[in-house]
């Protein structure tokens, strides 16, 4: 839980991990212009690590006037030369990416070997896979006639506002700031005010190496500096990932001012699973798909089993056994599989949805629950992976967004069915198909409504994939060349007389 410094316990820091200097506006940190921060907290023991200013709109104002001002030169900087600076970003996270591993999983709770680490070092990867694409912002040519020169041109939109949330902070700002600064834009980013450390500290690397003005990062809570930047008569290109709701809002600020906007959404993605794949791989991915050791923060997580009857116990068995095997623990304890949730608040709205799911007649707890009460696991926000078996895909848990590890088992017979119940929702982000019949899977993987289906591994994002949602899971697509074309570049088309 983020409180104001008035509410907060003594600040008690963790070794090895980033101390905030403030934010960063032009190039320098700074505190909010009314004094007042906000307490970052360890949700794995429920104590303040840290501080972070509280900006508001007049904090906005500066970020935004900042990179305004730096706009004009940046867009003109070679884009060779804007690449070769993320190139050179990229490698200095990669020599402290322990360090940004530590403070990852200190702010958001996940666990350091099975998430933190390896979302620091795709955070690098994620620099230099954009670094690498500064001569790919091409145009083309028209052929209009001997006498006509027709061509278009790629140009950067001018100041960016991107706001992120706190399940993969680092990894999600990476994906705003890197291809938005290769494409010549500036921006104006805030951070998750529960998890804003990770990203601090990635930003006090880009300005070793960026002009002042260029990247500027705020902390804040949404209402007191979100809004302000979304409605901000400067900013000219927003950028969102976060829950569908505020997505929703963000949209509305964008078409106040017929803004371009980009938005990562939601998702309650499907895993259709054929009778043919009642082995352990499949299970293996149905974990790893399910985000279990994320503590399934994550809009990908494939909560919705579609398990055909003939395998829907001998599979739920299978599943029960790998998944208890994990060990819950301190995110920073090498041993620990699974960590917590990020805060109080997510952490009762996982709770009421297990309290739910417990209460219905018709639905069978397979394994999980609550959480316990006592112990090591009750000093922070200690969740179980948790799966009910039902029939039914129209109830609560098997259509909203939990954003935590209770999963839904729904038995199938006919496969038409399977796949209609699969696209019965309005979300569409992602989708998982397993099977040995790959004919049979790529035929459900084009027939699923989602913006990305994976058969046979359940796997996360990779640099250079086309990645986004349909439905209300979004808008645009990040982690590409063409997501950052389509995202962060607008073309101009000119047309030349050659007769004269």
């Amino acid at each position: 839980m983020s409180m104001t410094a008035a509410e907060t316990k003594p600040v008690v820091p963790m070794s090895g991990t980033y101390q905030p200097k403030g934010m960063l506006i032009d190039g320098k940190w700074v505190g909010s212009a009314s004094g007042a921060r906000i307490a970052v907290e360890n949700p794995a023991k429920r104590t303040s690590v840290a501080e972070v200013p509280r900006a508001a709109a007049a904090d906005v104002e500066a970020a935004v006037t900042a990179a305004a001002r730096a706009f004009p030169a940046w867009k003109n900087v070679v884009p060779r030369e804007r690449g070769k600076l993320l190139l050179r970003i990229a490698e200095a996270i990669e020599a402290r990416v322990e360090e940004l591993a530590r403070t990852i999983a200190l702010e958001t709770g996940n666990a350091l070997r099975t998430q933190a680490r390896g979302e620091a070092k795709m955070t690098a990867d994620i620099f230099r896979y954009f670094g690498g694409l500064g001569s790919e912002l091409k145009g083309e040519t028209v052929p209009l006639g001997e006498h006509v020169l027709s061509y278009t041109r790629r140009e950067p939109l001018g100041v960016v506002g991107a706001i992120i949330p706190w399940n993969a902070p680092v990894m999600l700002a990476a994906l705003k700031i890197a291809p938005a600064l290769c494409a010549g834009n500036v921006m104006v980013l805030k951070a998750a005010e529960d998890a804003p450390l990770g990203v601090l500290m990635m930003a006090d690397i880009c300005q070793e190496f960026l002009p002042p003005g260029v990247l500027n990062v705020i902390t804040g809570y949404g209402a007191e500096c979100g809004g302000p930047l979304a409605n901000h008569p400067k900013i000219a290109k927003l950028s969102f990932t976060g829950s569908t709701e505020v997505g929703k809002v963000i949209m509305r600020a964008a078409a106040e001012r017929i803004v371009p906007v980009s938005l990562e959404l939601g998702g309650k993605s499907p895993s259709l699973v054929y009778p043919d794949a009642d082995e352990d791989w499949a299970v293996d991915g149905i974990i790893n798909a399910m985000r279990f050791t994320r503590q399934s923060q994550s809009c990908t997580a494939g909560s919705r089993l579609f398990l055909h009857e003939d395998i829907f116990d001998s599979f739920l068995a299978k599943l029960e056994k790998k998944t208890t095997a994990l060990k819950i623990g301190d995110p920073l304890d090498e041993a620990s599989d699974i960590g917590t949730i990020i805060n109080n608040k997510q952490y009762t709205k996982v709770c009421k949805y297990v309290e739910e799911g417990l209460k219905r007649s018709d639905a069978k707890l397979v394994f999980g629950g609550l959480p316990p009460k006592t112990g090591p696991l009750a000093e922070g926000y200690y969740t179980l992976p948790t799966v009910f078996a039902d029939r039914s895909n129209d109830w609560r848990l098997a259509r909203e967004e939990i954003f935590g590890p209770v999963l839904v088992a729904i038995r199938w017979s006919d496969e038409a069915e399977a796949i209609r119940m699969a696209n019965d929702s309005h979300y569409g982000l992602a989708a998982y198909v397993w099977t040995h019949d790959i004919g049979r899977g790529l035929r459900a993987a084009h027939a699923i409504e989602s913006g990305w289906v994976q058969v046979n591994q359940g796997g996360g994002q990779s640099p250079g994939m086309s990645y986004g949602g349909f439905k209300q899971s979004g808008l645009g697509r990040e982690f590409s060349l063409e997501g950052m074309l389509d995202s962060f570049t607008q073309r101009k088309s000119v047309t030349v007389n050659l007769a004269v």
